[in-house]
């Protein structure tokens, strides 16, 4: 049943130990989403929002539990395996954008592809396609420091699904922008999720982003519950 989830936690668990006390971060945590879903994560400072990420993006195993990304679980590869997978299936958007600063926007989302085995060429072509997409093709050849901070974070979100992943993780995405800024960046990005299928999970302490999403989560004692928006 998996197989036709982008992405699937099951029964995750994660502990921490501090000092002579044992930390529980996830526990037992279920979550699914479907291809093309936006699921918005909302929770305070501790709660296990950062784990929980880096569980689902392949960037920390857990304890227990098995990740499941496009159907495929990742709980037995190797770190090479696992460094694949989370390459090609899966896209991270931080609140800061990390471009790299020496290169034009066109080449940001170009490298990604390119280590994937794409030539260059291809790369450029599907790069420019993403950023016209995203609105922001005239501005193609520019470095990251002279585009604005909303330009900045959309080639962010470009590059993310430039090998169009199953899974896209967004910590913050809009969180370094003004409101007019931020409704205009998650207004892109959501019309690339749904034209892309991709499944999203977006932590933010945006409300108002959170509502217009498909339905929202927290997390509770190590548990992924669902959170009333309305």
């Amino acid at each position: 049943m998996a197989e036709n989830h982008a992405l699937r936690l099951a029964a995750v668990g994660k502990e921490y130990l501090q000092g002579e006390n044992r930390l529980t971060i996830l526990d037992a945590a279920e979550l699914t989403l479907a291809p093309g879903e936006m699921v918005a994560l909302v929770a305070p400072s501790g709660a296990g929002k950062s784990t929980l990420l880096h569980i689902a993006g392949l960037l920390d195993r857990p304890d227990t539990g098995e990740v499941y990304v496009g159907g495929v679980a990742s709980g037995t590869l190797g770190d090479e395996a696992r460094t694949a997978m989370r390459r090609q299936a899966i896209g991270f958007v931080y609140q800061f954008h990390h471009l790299l600063p020496e290169f034009s926007a066109l080449e940001n989302v170009m490298l990604p592809q390119m280590i994937g085995g794409l030539d260059r060429k291809a790369a450029s072509a599907r790069a420019q396609e993403l950023l016209d997409y995203m609105r922001i093709g005239a501005r193609s050849e520019h470095r990251p420091a002279e585009l604005s901070g909303g330009e900045q974070q959309r080639v962010a979100i470009a590059r993310a699904v430039a090998n169009s992943p199953h899974v896209l993780l967004a910590d913050e995405p809009t969180g370094n922008l003004d409101p007019t800024t931020s409704g205009y960046v998650f207004d892109a990005l959501t019309a690339l999720v749904r034209q892309s299928g991709v499944a999203a999970l977006i932590a933010t302490h945006n409300h108002d982003l959170a509502r217009r999403m498909d339905h929202a989560i927290t997390l509770e004692a190590g548990k992924i519950v669902p959170l009333d928006m309305s």
